[in-house]
């Protein structure tokens, strides 16, 4: 089989949620992961035991915003507050999210999608994200 190194395979998308699982199982907080490709499209997704059911939606929509923005979500937050550039963002493109836990997958300067996490603090949902987007193979 070809694979085009600028693409997200479902097996790829695989090792990047198992790596936020095995991460925020470390860290001992319960989240939700969501890994999209570069459309937006949701490729994998894991609910933990214990994870609020409220971050289901917002870790699905932290892993959409980072790809359409092309950056991670918590770049956002200093942008969106009242009289900055992009205030009233999250009311666009069916809800953006404009704090941590977003992050762009890379291959090749190319940009493949993106990981949004949430469930615990935003140190905690940004740290989780970390360790899935390291995990994506080369």
């Amino acid at each position: 089989m070809c694979r085009m190194s600028a693409s997200l395979s479902h097996a790829d998308a695989r090792v990047v949620l198992d790596a936020g699982i095995a991460h925020a199982t470390e860290i001992g907080q319960p989240m939700n992961v969501a890994v999209v490709d570069a459309g937006g499209h949701l490729v994998a997704f894991a609910r933990m035991d214990g994870a609020i059911r409220a971050s289901i939606d917002i870790a699905t929509r932290k892993a959409v915003t980072s790809v359409l923005m092309e950056l991670p979500t918590a770049a956002l937050m200093p942008l969106v507050q009242p009289g900055a550039e992009l205030y009233g963002l999250e009311q666009t493109a069916g809800g953006m999210v404009a704090f941590g836990g977003g992050i762009p997958l890379t291959r090749d300067g190319v940009l493949v999608g993106a990981v949004g996490v949430s469930a615990g603090s935003v140190e905690q949902d940004v740290s989780v994200a970390e360790a899935a987007v390291a995990a994506l193979p080369g």
